[in-house]
């Protein structure tokens, strides 16, 4: 149901991939099949923090919580997104050094 001034909350499971090697560094979560997330929905993953030392990677199972943006806050997020995002560009023309 579309919902236009109180966002729903849906309950999930998904799989959490933390790495910390000299290759790479970062986390990843695969929400489990046939959920999607759109434009303005917030994932909160539930637990504790994932600690992984240097050259080794963890994958755990956790619960997440999807909060669905309302029809205003998605049209907001599509009308402003393409903004937000050149803000995170940075262009240079000439030979100096910034």
């Amino acid at each position: 149901m579309l919902n236009i001034f109180t966002p729903d909350r849906q309950d999930v499971m998904c799989t959490v991939r933390v790495v910390n090697t000299f290759e790479s560094l970062g986390a990843h979560v695969e929400l489990d099949d046939g959920v999607t997330v759109e434009p303005g929905d917030e994932v909160l993953v539930h637990g504790k923090p994932i600690i992984v030392p240097y050259g080794e990677s963890a994958t755990e199972r956790r619960k997440a919580t999807i909060t669905r943006a309302t029809w205003l806050e998605r049209k907001w997020v599509r009308l402003t997104g393409d903004l937000e995002f050149m803000e995170l560009l940075e262009f240079s023309f000439s030979g100096e050094e910034l």
